[in-house]
């Protein structure tokens, strides 16, 4: 019995909830509460019309996108505390790698 191969064209879409976080936390360097840096991602998508899915989806959403970039090493958590670190703009979606 013959198998068919599939093939799938995948478009990595922006995240724009990813590049919004990139711009706060490496805009200054210090630490930001989970919630102030949420309320300033939550205005900058806002502006950017960009919000989908309410609030507290997008809180949550932020918060596993945190915790990745945590994961990944390109944020410092201390205590409840997030700081952006060298490698952070590697995860906006423009950045490219050589």
């Amino acid at each position: 019995m013959a198998t068919t191969k599939r093939t799938r064209f995948s478009r990595r879409v922006p995240d724009h909830v990813t590049d919004e976080i990139v711009h706060v936390l490496g805009a200054e360097d210090r630490f930001f509460g989970f919630n102030e840096l949420f309320e300033s991602v939550f205005d900058r998508l806002k502006e950017r019309n960009a919000v989908s899915g309410g609030e507290e989806m997008l809180r949550l959403r932020a918060y596993e996108k945190l915790q990745n970039l945590v994961t990944r090493g390109m944020v410092e958590k201390q205590g409840k505390e997030y700081k952006g670190l060298s490698r952070l703009p590697e995860a906006h979606s423009s950045f490219e790698a050589d």
